[in-house]
């Protein structure tokens, strides 16, 4: 299939994985930053073709992974109402709450929808205005163009049922969160392209020059992440401290600029809370206070809601990194796709679905 086969060529793979040897000469570890490239790491067995003492360290890059527990539990909260439609993409379904998740919701007679784009959901609102219709807002900046244009749609709509549950959370700030904890051991990082498609490579500059360590925007096929993988190593061994491109077919050093304005528009930079991390300033998006009335926490009242992560699970250490997932007890056991604790395990980008997917068995 053309655009597939060219960036999953064999021949083209061994001469990158032939140059990543020849070129490191020292223990290095690189995190890759989306769950994407997690599951293509694993899949191909990329970490299993480098030399030893290269370490790729996996990040929190899986929006769902990191939705903090307690929206989760506002998200049940409101979707039990009987007056709402709940929207929301299918992987938000079966991430477990305190109690329960959304799909169990949708068990006891909730109206829990999987919708394909926040535009489903403003549909829905024109068609049923007797209903209110609230959209779980997730994802990284990847997403946040298609949710700010669905709450200024519903505003030029005038539609007054529409609403947004917001956890949208921005890569920057966690990178930057990785290397002041004190048990950073990051070295360098593959930044995701779906991500700096939208917003450009600019905001990455101030990081490789702060903290000293490249950062190169890569792609999800194995050719990107061996690409990618050879130009992190060496700059490393060549002390260079860098924001370079490798997913150059869809980034700009300045991103989508519609796609920015239209996030600007609707979103400013807020406080937000990552599964099992903690609050990271400045990290996530809420609407602004032109816009609050589209704000499904202050319409129903869920801020009030709030929970712990259970002491079970090791998300947190998972999604910095710290750990791996066969780490954790309750891998494979305890928690598993069909019964998950926590989140990394249901998504489609986790980092313990991923393992239990492609790596369960060794």
């Amino acid at each position: 299939m053309k655009y597939i086969d060219e960036y999953r060529d064999p021949q083209q793979a061994r001469r990158y994985v032939e140059a990543i040897h020849q070129t490191v000469t020292r223990p290095w570890s690189i995190m890759e930053v989306c769950g994407g490239q997690t599951h293509a790491i694993l899949r191909f067995a990329i970490d299993e073709m480098l030399p030893p003492g290269l370490t790729l360290i996996h990040g929190p890059g899986c929006p769902v992974c990191v939705t903090p527990i307690e929206l989760i539990d506002r998200a049940v909260a409101v979707a039990s109402r009987p007056e709402v439609i709940f929207c929301s993409f299918g992987d938000m379904l079966r991430v477990p709450g305190s109690a329960k998740d959304l799909l169990t919701v949708k068990s006891e007679g909730g109206d829990v929808r999987v919708v394909y784009s926040p535009m489903d959901a403003v549909a829905l609102a024109a068609k049923h205005p007797d209903r209110q219709i609230v959209f779980f807002a997730i994802g990284f900046e990847t997403t946040a163009p298609a949710n700010a244009m669905a709450v200024a749609q519903a505003d030029r709509l005038r539609l007054e049922n529409f609403s947004v549950l917001v956890s949208h959370v921005l890569v920057p700030p966690a990178i930057r969160a990785v290397l002041d904890s004190p048990a950073n051991c990051v070295q360098g990082f593959l930044a995701a392209g779906h991500v700096c498609t939208v917003v450009g490579t600019e905001e990455y500059v101030p990081l490789a020059e702060t903290y000293r360590v490249p950062i190169v925007v890569t792609g999800f096929e194995p050719l990107d992440i061996l690409q990618g993988i050879l130009m992190c190593v060496r700059q490393l061994e060549q002390g260079r401290a860098e924001v370079e491109n490798q997913y150059a077919r869809s980034v700009r050093p300045q991103g989508n600029l519609p796609a920015r304005r239209q996030i600007a528009e609707i979103f400013r930079a807020v406080p937000r809370k990552w599964r099992g991390i903690g609050e990271i300033p400045a990290s996530g998006l809420a609407l602004r206070e032109a816009y609050a009335r589209f704000d499904a926490e202050q319409r129903f009242g869920l801020e009030q809601i709030t929970a712990e992560e259970p002491s079970e699970c090791l998300a947190g250490e998972i999604l910095q990194g710290q750990k791996r997932p066969p780490d954790c007890p309750a891998f494979a056991g305890r928690c598993t796709p069909d019964r998950p604790l926590g989140a990394p395990m249901v998504s489609a980008e986790g980092a313990c679905a991923a393992y239990y997917r492609y790596r369960r068995r060794t």
